[in-house]
């Protein structure tokens, strides 16, 4: 096969307030026509900066500092490394298509979509306006829309985020580019939405020979997608090979701590023991129901059912995870136990008392003793805080302690997740995201709670992180009896940390089992979808 792109020696850096970073070091590598070739690594590894290196959309502040980017293909070959911006449009959608990370932010929110694929085929003259908007519904169906005449006239955000992500797959393969570079396209996404994704970009790319190069920082999608893998760390490739040669004998150490971390390619984890029952559950949840009002439509107002009369109980020391796709209701349920929402009909127990109506100070004692890790870690701590001032804030809420007795227990809870106390007067932006998730962690125990709700607290984190975070949650359970209801879409985390799994779609609990019982004898269609759709598992039942 010929080559569609070869990267020689590239230096990238980045120009920063007092200084300089190198982002990527001394990279090389090379796609054949028809390829997958997936570049991995954590964040900061450089592998995004190579993807918007090779398609000219470094930042301003970014610069390639050596070596060569060449394009080729059937026609010429093309050094873009000397290409002018003026130049680069030429290129970038006619020979290189894009399917960038977020659907949220990569598309126009004022302009309908079947504009905004067929504005590829007009800039490139390769249609003009009118036949541009029927190309549109064309590239929009072979992208697997529904309805693709409906969603050409539709705004972005009357779509799912899956729609929205193939409307970027329209935009990518409009001009029939050689290239697309995916970076990291599904991984806002649940899994079984990633894996029909990730199903219709391969079955494109095989009708057009059309070349991939795939950022990502999953190995199991990699495993499951790529011909060969590239592995980076800290702006250079340390290791590149066949996918079956890296994951079977992966020659860096680097490369072997990801492939040891990535959930749906190790072993499964032994089933974890489920505490004792001693006494009275510490969550009991009965006939659980929320509805939310729609809009009025032909003069009467309908409802929709987000939780449908579910019902679970949670001993204390265990985690009860629910799984499901976006909008299974999982994450409405955890907020209703939590009465951060109040429900509709049903009964909440906590520790034996009912709080499906508590307020005032029956409600506020909830809150000390159950406590909530959200999934974003960027997001959720106060940026105008330092360290100390975001763990001893609950404290300081409670009227917990005197100043010095607050200093006090933050300095040992930032012992407790691992961190050194000299982060406590550093700010959450000085972090990393794994150490912001520690530290949400941390302020979720400043109170000594009783119930700790995790909803998708490892989402947004790389494997590696991902799996010290888990390890820090097992032991602090183990140490200190704590209840954890964990919400998550990820079937492969959940194998992990969970003694019991509740399966939920449509606002229902399919069925809710013993861990291990759930992965290797599921009842529900439903059940075995989501298990087949963990990145990983399809390269290890073909390497079975």
């Amino acid at each position: 096969m010929n080559s569609i792109l070869e990267v020689s020696g590239l230096d990238v850096g980045y120009r920063i307030a007092g200084g300089h970073i190198h982002a990527v070091r001394g990279a090389s590598l090379t796609v054949r026509e028809g390829e997958v070739v997936a570049v991995v690594g954590e964040s900061g590894s450089g592998k995004s900066t190579l993807a918007q290196a090779v398609i000219g959309l470094l930042p301003g502040n970014g610069a390639i500092e050596g070596g060569s980017i060449r394009l080729g293909g059937s026609a010429d070959t093309t050094e873009l490394t000397a290409l002018s911006e003026k130049a680069f449009r030429a290129v970038r959608g006619r020979r290189i298509g894009l399917v960038p990370q977020d659907p949220t932010v990569s598309l126009n929110p004022v302009q309908r979509v079947g504009v905004q694929v067929g504005e590829v085929l007009r800039v490139h003259g390769l249609a003009d306006k009118r036949s541009a908007r029927l190309k549109a519904v064309e590239l929009l169906a072979r992208a697997g829309l529904p309805d693709p005449e409906v969603r050409a006239g539709q705004y972005p955000h009357e779509l799912s985020g899956g729609m929205r992500q193939r409307v970027l797959i329209a935009i990518a393969i409009a001009a029939r580019p050689g290239l697309i570079i995916a970076d990291e396209p599904t991984s806002a996404l649940d899994a079984t939405v990633q894996r029909r994704i990730l199903d219709h970009l391969d079955a494109l790319r095989a009708e057009t020979g059309t070349a991939m190069l795939l950022i990502t920082h999953d190995l199991g999608v990699a495993a499951d997608r790529a011909d060969r893998v590239v592995v980076m760390s800290g702006g250079r490739i340390v290791e590149e090979g066949p996918v079956d040669r890296i994951l079977a004998d992966p020659a860096d150490p680097y490369t072997r701590t990801l492939v040891a971390a990535a959930p749906g390619l190790s072993a499964p984890p032994a089933p974890r023991i489920p505490p004792q029952p001693s006494g009275r559950p510490i969550v009991q949840v009965s006939g659980l129901t929320k509805d939310f009002p729609l809009p009025r439509l032909q003069g009467r107002r309908g409802v929709l059912r987000a939780v449908d009369e579910v019902s679970f109980d949670i001993a204390r020391g265990e985690t009860l995870a629910l799984v499901g796709e976006s909008g299974s209701g999982k994450s409405t349920t955890a907020r209703l136990v939590l009465r951060l929402a109040d429900p509709t009909a049903g009964e909440i127990r906590f520790d034996g008392a009912d709080i499906t109506r508590v307020k005032g100070r029956n409600w506020r004692e909830l809150r000390r003793r159950a406590q909530l890790v959200y999934q974003n870690p960027y997001a959720s701590l106060d940026p105008r805080f330092s360290v100390e001032e975001v763990v001893t804030e609950p404290l300081r809420a409670f009227g917990v302690g005197s100043p010095a007795e607050r200093r006090a227990r933050a300095a040992e809870l930032v012992g407790r997740v691992a961190l050194p106390a000299s982060v406590l007067a550093r700010r959450p932006v000085e972090l990393s995201g794994g150490q912001r998730q520690r530290i949400a962690v941390a302020r979720a125990l400043a109170l000594s709670p009783d119930l700790v709700v995790c909803d998708e607290p490892v989402s947004a984190l790389d494997v590696s992180v991902q799996a010290q975070v888990l390890a820090l949650l097992e032991e602090l359970q183990t140490d200190q009896g704590l209840a954890y209801l964990f919400i998550s879409h990820d079937l492969a985390v959940v194998r992990r940390i969970a003694h019991r799994v509740g399966v939920m779609r449509e606002g229902r609990l399919l069925e809710l089992r013993p861990t291990e019982e759930l992965f290797t004898d599921p009842r529900e269609d439903y059940t075995r979808e989501l298990l087949g759709a963990i990145a990983g598992r399809r390269h290890a039942t073909e390497a079975a």
